[in-house]
């Protein structure tokens, strides 16, 4: 299940150097605007403990861990709707990621160029805002040109339903309304998906802040940017671009010493991750043994037989039954036979709605 992140903000606020930090690659990351012109791509290992356990106990040929798609797309500017700076090439990348990561300059620094000229990020978060909104309203006004006059010559259901659905979007963004805060039926869902539209996408607010603030208390310009994040029940994360970029260099015992020097548990980037794979209803299955130890993903609420097919459509085809026992029941028995043993290994059928941490064997013929 191939799932991204998109990377966004004003010029200038530290999403490239963001990037480097998670992908560990060395992309251009200069002080003006539009350093970055096409969006860089680069695929982030989800941090797991279990997976560290699962390799230790099979040392197997091949471990693979799931993986999460971070994509860092050219800086917006007010207008760009309008085709002020990138314009609409800037936002034709954002439609094709899942969720958005939309970074907010949260420190003082008289060498880094604003580009509005000063640090303001209610006024950043608004400016980018104001402008997906506009992307989607143009999208909307667009299509009941074509399609509203079908729906009161036909009445034409489906034709109907699409109207109600994009009028009940168009009024939402005309009251500065995320699509993502409206709650849409779920036929409504079914029909405004084709439309990625880039409101109605999981948001994550990326507090960039100094070195010196890492580990005190919020300063002014994130609690502006939590209270913001509230109000439309977002998440938020704090972390130094600049530090994470640093860590990303460093052995992984080097760099448990900086964060403890730091006085951090867990690097920013981490939290990140584990934030973006959260608010997207994301889960891990495992597939273990001698010659591959894997991690899955999967969305929560998917069944048996649907995840099955994540490894290969065959896989679900065929589907007959999936022999499952849970992580936490291996790691307290110590091996799979152990768990047959204590009677804790089910067979289970495709109805079955698969649970995070599940160790599973699929049984399928086709």
């Amino acid at each position: 299940m191939s799932l991204t992140a998109g990377i966004v903000g004003l010029p200038n606020v530290g999403k490239s150097t963001l990037f480097n930090a998670i992908t560990n690659q060395k992309i251009l990351a200069e002080n003006y605007p539009f350093a970055t012109i096409e969006p860089n791509v680069g695929v982030v290992t989800v941090p797991d403990e279990r997976m560290d356990r699962l390799k230790e106990m099979y040392d197997p040929n091949r471990f693979i861990p799931t993986a999460y798609e971070f994509t860092d797309i050219a800086g917006l500017v007010k207008g760009a709707s309008q085709g002020e700076g990138l314009g609409n090439k800037f936002l034709s990348h954002i439609r094709e990621v899942d969720a958005i990561v939309e970074v907010v300059r949260c420190f003082e620094n008289g060498k880094i160029i604003h580009v509005d000229g000063n640090v303001d990020p209610l006024r950043d978060i608004e400016t980018i805002n104001l402008e997906l909104a506009i992307s989607d309203l143009d999208i909307i006004n667009n299509r009941l040109d074509r399609v509203s006059k079908k729906a009161r010559t036909t009445k034409d259901k489906d034709t109907l339903l699409e109207v109600e659905a994009l009028e009940k979007a168009k009024d939402a963004l005309e009251k500065n309304i995320p699509l993502r805060q409206v709650d849409f039926t779920d036929e409504e869902k079914k029909v405004l998906k084709s439309y990625s539209f880039l409101t109605i996408k999981p948001i994550i607010y990326l507090a960039n802040i100094s070195e010196e603030e890492l580990g005190m208390e919020d300063n002014n310009y994130v609690k502006v940017v939590k209270e913001y994040a509230d109000k439309e029940n977002s998440k938020v994360v704090s972390l130094c671009a600049k530090t994470e970029e640093d860590l990303s260099e460093l052995s992984d015992e080097d760099k448990q010493e900086m964060l403890e020097a730091l006085g951090l548990e867990n690097s920013g980037l981490d939290n990140l991750i584990k934030t973006t794979y959260d608010i997207l209803g994301l889960a891990t299955y495992f597939t273990v043994g001698k010659d591959e130890v894997r991690a899955w993903t999967f969305r929560k609420g998917m069944n048996a037989k649907e995840c099955a097919g994540i490894i290969h459509t065959d896989f679900e085809k065929g589907f007959i039954r999936a022999e499952v026992i849970s992580y936490t029941d291996l790691i307290e028995c110590g091996s799979e036979l152990k768990v047959k043993e204590a009677g804790k290994a089910r067979l289970e059928g495709k109805e079955y709605l698969m649970q995070d941490g599940d160790i599973c064997h699929f049984r399928f013929n086709v």
